[in-house]
């Protein structure tokens, strides 16, 4: 079952931009840039004649980037996929992990009716009128939200919902959507997918050969584990169609945590950077998930696991709605890598920090800052 939201309004009443003289130069993020402290924007010129996005409501003019349309020339077929049910899936994991810190899942055990329960109520929500929506907000960080993303600056194409989960009970955690069928749909999908998330860093272990079994998983089923949930609701661009250029949905940034996992509808629309820096469109596929590495999992591994460098590119036809679970431990868990994946001789590359420093300082950055850095020896 394949869920539409709606059909995007005319540029000209769009809540969420609108378009200067087409005089203006296109505003875009340059994707050669360091990844260190730098302006939200550079100017990147491809086009003679481009637009400029300008979000309106704001006090001051800030600009969404704008990255080139991906083509078919950009779809990636070489994402690992993982089957949980395999004999080989531990070392299969392990390897996705070290190549690219992502892959995707199949044979998760997640059921249909969980993730279409959870779209279809999430799709009824980000349908509702604005002012309704405001209710549940503003996301400060937790609740509804719309454009800005983070407290520094970092725009992009969508809203979202984003909630942090009581491991106590979920059913109070999800308290930002007023609909009572919504909660419990929230509450039905991120039970299956914490367990899917466990799994996956069970096999992670294994493959790597190291003990206990909950070594990794522990981190985020034990008592104040700091795990987030997230919705999000790219909407069709379809000003951009016919310019050679996409709206930025989500920029490009590792996530902070150990793992998290997305599932979206049938839209493109993630990318992931590979090592030699080149962006690979993500081929959609709304019955599995896709697990990336995050920075905290890197450390542990000293370096064997990648963070993946992701980001999404908004359509210009359709809506993309997203779900994603972030695994992160205790914030007074310690962070250094793990004495049994250390060879002989083999050194840190990592100062020894806790979660809750580590967070702190992630929400200080930027997206596309290199947060680890600070923290390399």
């Amino acid at each position: 079952m394949h869920l539409q939201l709606y059909n995007a309004p005319p540029a000209s009443t769009s809540p969420l931009l609108c378009f200067r003289s087409l005089s203006c130069p296109v505003s875009w993020r340059s994707e050669q840039a360091s990844n260190r402290a730098r302006p939200l924007l550079h100017v990147y010129r491809v086009f003679s004649v481009a637009t400029m996005v300008v979000l309106t409501g704001a006090p001051a003019v800030d600009h969404i980037p704008l990255l080139r349309s991906p083509d078919s020339s950009d779809v990636f077929s070489g994402v690992p996929v993982v089957d949980l049910g395999s004999p080989g899936a531990a070392r299969a994991v392990v390897d996705a992990c070290e190549r690219y810190g992502f892959f995707k899942v199949v044979n998760h055990g997640v059921s249909t009716d969980t993730m279409d329960r959870l779209e279809s109520e999430a799709v009824r929500f980000f349908s509702r009128p604005q002012a309704d929506k405001d209710r549940s907000g503003p996301a400060y960080p937790f609740g509804y939200g719309s454009k800005r993303i983070g407290f520094n600056g970092d725009m992009g194409w969508l809203e979202y919902l984003l909630l942090s989960l009581d491991d106590a009970s979920l059913a109070d955690a999800c308290t930002v959507p007023s609909c009572a069928v919504f909660r419990g749909a929230l509450n039905e999908y991120i039970g299956a997918v914490r367990k899917l998330a466990v799994r996956v860093m069970e096999a992670m272990t294994e493959g790597l050969g190291i003990g206990p079994a909950d070594a990794l998983s522990a981190m985020v089923t034990g008592e104040g584990s700091d795990q987030v949930f997230r919705v999000n609701h790219y909407p069709p661009c379809r000003a951009m169609q016919g310019l050679g250029c996409s709206v930025t949905g989500f920029g490009e940034h590792t996530d902070p945590q150990l793992v998290s996992v997305l599932r979206s509808n049938g839209t493109s629309g993630l990318q992931i950077a590979l090592r030699d820096g080149q962006w690979v469109s993500v081929p959609s596929d709304r019955d599995s998930f896709f697990v990336n590495v995050g920075d905290s999992l890197q450390v542990l591994t000293n370096g064997r696991f990648k963070s993946v460098k992701h980001r999404v590119v908004a359509n210009s036809l359709k809506s993309r709605v997203s779900f994603i679970y972030f695994g992160g431990p205790p914030l007074a868990q310690r962070i250094a890598p793990l004495p049994q994946l250390l060879g002989e001789g083999e050194q840190s590359l990592y100062k020894e920090f806790t979660w809750g420093e580590y967070k702190k300082a992630a929400y200080k950055s930027r997206l596309g800052d290199n947060r680890l850095a600070q923290f390399e020896k």
